[in-house]
């Protein structure tokens, strides 16, 4: 089965066209294949493939201000399906929207990516805006999204 991998171009369109100001934090889960689907057949793992996409994406994103903010481990789905399960889990942040639309048109991101697309069988990238001072559940539901 082949899940969600690719960035759904309207999704990112409209994303890049948001009035979204500030830093961008990025919820990444992350599935992994056992063995990587790479066009050209080469072997490798799903973990090897991926641990590829870091050490190649690792430089671009660094050099744009691109960070890994948090990361757990999955340990179990309390809400949502009882079989669904990731193997990353991580919040990446990026100084803006516009710098996020920047690194998925470097090349050196699009040659990373592609060991990406071949270790991952499914994943969810959603964006979120940071909201600093939240101290209990609910405190911004007044605020309608826009």
């Amino acid at each position: 089965m082949s899940g969600h991998v690719d960035i759904v171009r309207e999704q990112f369109l409209a994303l890049r066209d948001s009035q979204h100001q500030g830093s961008v934090h990025l919820l990444n889960l992350i599935r992994l294949r056992e063995h990587a689907d790479y066009p050209d057949g080469r072997a490798a793992t799903g973990i090897e493939a991926y641990q590829t996409y870091g050490r190649v994406s690792e430089p671009v994103l660094a050099r744009v201000g691109a960070r890994i903010i948090w990361e757990g481990q999955f340990e179990s789905m309390l809400i949502g399906p009882g079989n669904e399960h990731w193997d990353l889990c991580f919040v990446a942040e990026y100084p803006s929207v516009k710098v996020f639309v920047e690194i998925i048109r470097d090349p050196l991101y699009r040659e990373a990516a592609a060991h990406r697309k071949a270790a991952a069988e499914d994943s969810r990238l959603i964006a979120l805006k940071p909201r600093p001072g939240a101290t209990r559940f609910g405190q911004f539901l007044t605020e309608r999204r826009t």
